[in-house]
């Protein structure tokens, strides 16, 4: 599973390392990737009988040699993105991590399906700060990260946000809308209440 990481930023970066760390084959794509030292502090190693690590290259490249594409760039930037490099998209799994706040709605997916139509979508890493993706863990609890996939995706999501040191919770295909309900919430209790930006979820069942 090779995952190209778009953005290099603190949750771009974030996400990748811990990807790369957790065995998974990761390249951060960058507009400077010759300056670019996201992938610095992850060197290449054996993990089995793979070698994975993390490299910086140009989007382009990086989004050729995935099966996995995660947006984690900011929310303006996603349609230049997507018209630049949607036609390379195709077949490939898409994960939005932007948020547009307050636009109409947070997520990308009607950008994803009008730009790279054969793509699949899914939404996932967006409904935590991104202090708790680099810290995920309360108490020696797992915080939970909820999800839209499709079905199929499911099993590559888990991998992914277990890598990064949080809790799968999927909600099923095209639940886009419900996922931004995580974030919405999230905001109102971290930002609105003042709670502070080390707030995370954990789901409860008997």
């Amino acid at each position: 599973m090779n995952v190209a990481v778009i953005g290099t930023g603190f949750i771009g970066g974030t996400l990748g390392r811990a990807f790369a760390r957790a065995g998974h084959p990761t390249a951060f794509g960058s507009r400077t990737p010759e300056a670019d030292t996201a992938a610095q502090d992850i060197g290449t190693q054996d993990i089995g009988t793979q070698r994975s690590g993390a490299t910086t290259a140009t989007i382009a490249d990086a989004i050729a040699q995935a099966d996995i594409v995660v947006l984690a760039v900011p929310a303006n930037a996603v349609e230049e993105l997507l018209t630049a490099h949607g036609e390379a998209l195709a077949g490939k799994l898409v994960i939005d991590a932007a948020n547009s706040i307050g636009g109409p709605v947070a997520h990308h997916a009607e950008l994803v399906a009008r730009y790279a139509p054969a793509a699949r979508y899914a939404r996932a890493f967006n409904t935590l700060g991104g202090e708790n993706l680099a810290d995920p863990t309360f108490d020696g609890e797992r915080a939970d990260m909820f999800y839209s996939a499709p079905a199929s995706d499911r099993a590559a999501l888990d991998l992914l946000i277990t890598a990064v040191g949080l809790r799968p919770q999927y909600l099923g295909d095209g639940q886009q809308d419900v996922v931004d309900g995580v974030l919405r919430l999230w905001f109102a209790l971290a930002i609105a209440q003042g709670r502070g930006r080390h707030l995370a979820f954990r789901t409860l069942s008997r």
